[in-house]
């Protein structure tokens, strides 16, 4: 591919060249370890808080639907992702697909939203690791000092400084990082095993207490209750993104990546969409706005032994999206910085483990930081819209992918099916969902977008690769 313009603010990515290049990263994962880092980013915190959160403010007993919905909007996204994902299997997922279609400015504006993803996911996945893995200290009655516990500002805490679990665990994650990919991969197949049995197990055992009256009635909040429990349900499913980032570490990633992301979103729909299901028939919806609907539901059923085994589930199902995330937002970062646009010290790998290792120290000291002193309520409003940001480009991208004669010569080995509708369609609803989301959330979206804008601008636009050949 020919790059007729590579001085201007949309100057594209020569994929051709890249696809050939030896970028040091080590080629050891499978579809397998793919699906269960898929799985493993998916299926975590989410689904043991938020199917109870949308039933009691949202959907009522209608959250099975918000969560298929938000099923159905990321499996049109997930296609798109695979048909690029097998075209283009260069780290950096989105970013590194619109920096291949629509040019460099778009590429940094989307790359920097997607760090604000992973940067964000990891930090109030974090906090919510601390606080379950502190009811489990508590049960053999072992307590932090109440500075120790949280982060000032969170409600509830009003002697809380800083949530040093959240902080621990977080930088834990990175060392395991560092270690390579495919002792990583290992760690995270054993975790998300152990997380899919523990959620069948509890599915299994409360599935004999569902009453069919909680059901009723199954819309309390009408449709629009269910739309928007669907742009929160959204949150429970943005793993898969991370699966695209790992491309260049794969195998073979045209056969493999469609394999992987798909798998992982079809496993995660069943699991979260039987889980909510048992859950409302089980508790009233009314009664499920709590922090731990799970338990609840196992100490209304009167079955307490399995409620230390939920917990240990949730903690290692947290653990498996730390890792997934964290190793997602390292090789995002890696991408950019080798095109150029963050500092080129972000993507030298260590020799040994091909590992980016002062990125990934970078990331980890970093999502610490904001783990350990912002509440959780605050640290999440960015995820959401990043995410929903980048499904909406690379959904619109496969149009572009397809009908751009630079791109007609490379091989796919996946293609989305009922073309231009399904991309279209994907589009349309990933900007809908956007539109659900709180003000607050868009505002935050914006100076987060100011930020790296004057970053690209001071820095980026001067050392792009593409203007120093």
């Amino acid at each position: 591919m020919t790059n007729k313009n590579n001085k201007g603010l949309f100057a594209r990515k020569q994929i051709n060249t890249d696809l050939f290049k030896k970028t040091g990263l080590e080629k050891s994962l499978s579809a397998f370890g793919l699906t269960m880092m898929g799985v493993g980013a998916v299926v975590g915190s989410g689904i043991f808080i938020t199917p109870g959160i949308i039933a009691a403010t949202k959907a009522g007993p209608g959250v099975t639907l918000s969560f298929l919905l938000a099923a159905v909007v990321c499996a049109l996204a997930a296609l798109c992702y695979s048909e690029f994902s097998s075209t283009i299997p260069l780290a950096g997922s989105a970013y590194t697909y619109i920096y291949a279609v629509f040019g460099e400015l778009l590429a940094w504006v989307l790359g920097w939203a997607l760090i604000s993803e992973y940067l964000f996911a990891v930090s109030s996945v974090a906090v919510a690791w601390s606080a379950y893995f502190q009811n489990l200290l508590a049960g053999f009655g072992l307590k932090l000092p109440e500075f120790l516990q949280a982060s000032f500002g969170t409600v509830g805490a009003p002697h809380a400084g800083i949530n040093l679990i959240a902080i621990i665990v977080t930088l834990l994650v990175s060392y395991f990082l560092t270690k390579g990919v495919r002792e990583s991969a290992r760690v995270n197949n054993i975790m998300v095993i152990i997380k899919i049995a523990v959620i069948l197990l509890f599915v299994l055992a409360a599935v004999r207490f569902v009453k069919p009256a909680n059901y009723h009635p199954f819309l309390p909040f009408g449709g629009l209750g269910v739309l928007s429990g669907a742009a929160v349900a959204f949150y429970a499913y943005i793993g898969f993104d991370a699966v695209s980032a790992a491309s260049e570490e794969v195998k073979n990633p045209k056969r493999d990546m469609p394999i992987g992301i798909v798998s992982s979103l079809i496993i995660s729909s069943i699991l979260y969409i039987g889980l909510a299901t048992v859950l409302v028939g089980v508790v009233n919806y009314k009664h499920l706005n709590v922090a731990d609907p799970v338990a609840m539901a196992l100490a209304l059923t009167h079955q307490n032994w399995l409620a230390g085994i939920v917990s240990l589930g949730a903690v290692v199902g947290m653990t498996t999206v730390l890792l997934v995330m964290s190793y997602g937002g390292t090789r995002l970062i890696f991408a950019i910085s080798r095109d150029g646009l963050l500092p080129k010290s972000l993507h030298k790998l260590n020799p040994k483990t091909h590992v980016p290792v002062a990125n990934t120290w970078i990331f980890g000291v970093v999502g610490a930081i904001f783990a350990g002193l912002i509440p959780l309520d605050k640290i999440a409003e960015l995820v959401n819209i990043g995410t929903l940001f980048a499904f909406s480009l690379v959904s619109i991208g496969v149009v572009f992918l397809r009908r751009d004669p630079e791109f007609k010569d490379l091989p796919r080995a996946f293609e989305v099916p009922f073309y231009p509708v399904l991309p279209i369609i994907s589009f349309i609803c990933c900007v809908g969902l956007m539109l659900l989301l709180r003000p607050i959330t868009w505002g935050a979206f914006l100076l987060w977008q100011i930020v790296g804008l004057l970053i690209y601008g001071f820095y980026g636009y001067r050392n792009s690769k593409l203007r120093t050949k």
